[in-house]
């Protein structure tokens, strides 16, 4: 550093060591420390067990979301020869597709009844999705020996009582029929099929208490389809840049298909995600913002100790601009101690939290998916908390040091 920026670091970093007349000086600059570290500590630690949470949520719902989802863009199903004919396959990117068929239906299991979706998918679905990773009891089991078999997310299966050894017992499954409408309900107004139940799965919840695997043959001959589908899911190559192929096969298929990312998928997920997040950041800031306080109150009593200072700095040809920096130095070394000790305490935390998993989600083993709170810590996360807590110091330091000026020095001292 040359000429006036260096002389006001110089100066400001001997206000910093220096002893002060007034010990209430130092101790208020040390409180200021210990809020601004305990408040930054705070924002990290809090941002990155949000960001494990969102990572473990994120990692539940993409066993059962597809890289690239592709669904009509108006109405409720699609002839799917209109997308075999671009060879989905020989795409560039596409490692597999499965084809898909969802519809609502009244299932009923002896004396018990539920309304769930059915998800009809091919067999080339279960080459997409790790099948066996998501079975809780049973087998991924859709057909053999032409009989139709249907695998039941835990909180269907729970809700109707299932049995998996109960072979005479199969589910019935109801669904008005398409050819035969009338004004009120008749057993012929709904189509009736039977299946056996092979599994059970659990991803979510949500999906859990919602979702039943069948064959698309099943769903077609439900719901007398010939060639309907609601969806194709793409299992794209490793290494596959996402943004560029979504853009590549919306081009490819026109505005009569919509091309759905994972994050479009799950939407309303994704942005709740998001705003709890900020929202928690929002408010540590706010908390964050009263400690800085403190160095308004430390700074404000150092300018009025060191008044006479400024009268020599002022005999000696120095500037308000370049008095105004030595104090606001004087603030922001306050402030940047604090940020390094809270940056470290916080980033120690999240380390043990990794490592030993000091925090616990529940007092039983086994009770949550994880037990103890997930920690994922991000470059980002540091860099806009030390940015955030660099601008409300500065902001604390210019408030008190805009009042300098010959006329308040000379004020005081008269």
């Amino acid at each position: 550093m040359h000429g006036a920026a260096g002389f006001s670091f110089f100066i400001a970093r001997r206000y910093l060591v220096s002893k002060k007349t007034h010990n209430l000086i130092n101790l208020i600059s040390g409180i200021s420390i210990s809020g601004i570290a305990i408040g930054t500590m705070a924002l990290i630690v809090v941002l990155s067990v949000f960001n494990g949470f969102e990572g473990l949520v994120l990692s539940l719902f993409n066993k059962f979301n597809p890289d690239i989802q592709i669904v009509a863009s108006e109405g409720k199903t699609f002839n799917k020869t209109d997308i075999q004919s671009y060879k989905l396959r020989e795409f560039p990117g596409v490692a597999n597709y499965a084809e898909v068929i969802e519809e609502n239906a009244l299932l009923k299991y002896r004396s018990r009844q539920f309304i769930a979706t059915l998800k009809g998918v091919s067999e080339s679905y279960i080459e997409n999705h790790k099948s066996d990773s998501i079975i809780l009891d049973g087998v991924f089991l859709l057909q053999k020996d032409n009989q139709e078999f249907s695998v039941m997310g835990y909180g269907v299966a729970y809700t109707l009582g299932i049995n998996l050894a109960d072979y005479r017992n199969p589910v019935e499954v109801y669904i008005p029929s398409r050819t035969k409408k009338s004004l009120t309900p008749t057993p012929e107004s709904f189509k009736t099929e039977r299946l056996i139940v092979s599994g059970v799965f659990s991803i979510q919840q949500e999906y859990d208490n919602k979702y039943i695997y069948v064959s698309v043959p099943f769903m077609q001959k439900l719901l007398d389809y010939d060639k309907e589908l609601t969806s194709i899911e793409l299992c794209l190559s490793p290494g596959t840049d996402i943004a560029s192929f979504q853009k590549s096969m919306e081009k490819k298929l026109g505005s009569r298909f919509s091309v759905k990312n994972r994050f479009q998928q799950q939407e309303l997920l994704y942005r709740i995600l998001r705003s709890e997040r900020w929202a928690i950041f929002f408010i540590l800031t706010f908390i964050l913002l009263i400690a800085t306080f403190n160095v308004i109150g430390s700074l404000t009593m150092l300018i009025l100790e060191k008044r006479n200072d400024i009268r020599v700095l002022w005999s000696l040809g120095c500037n308000e601009k370049t008095i105004r920096r030595i104090f606001i130095l004087e603030g922001m070394f306050v402030v940047l101690a604090g940020a390094i000790i809270g940056l470290f305490m916080g980033f120690m935390l999240c380390i043990l939290q990794q490592e030993f998993g000091l925090v616990k989600l529940g007092s039983k083993e086994g009770a949550f998916l994880v037990n103890a709170y997930p920690v994922d810590m991000r470059f980002v996360d540091f860099l806009i908390v030390t940015t955030t807590v660099l601008s409300i110091g500065y902001i604390s330091a210019f408030i008190p040091v805009r009042r300098i000026s010959r006329r308040f020095v000379e004020k005081r001292i008269n």
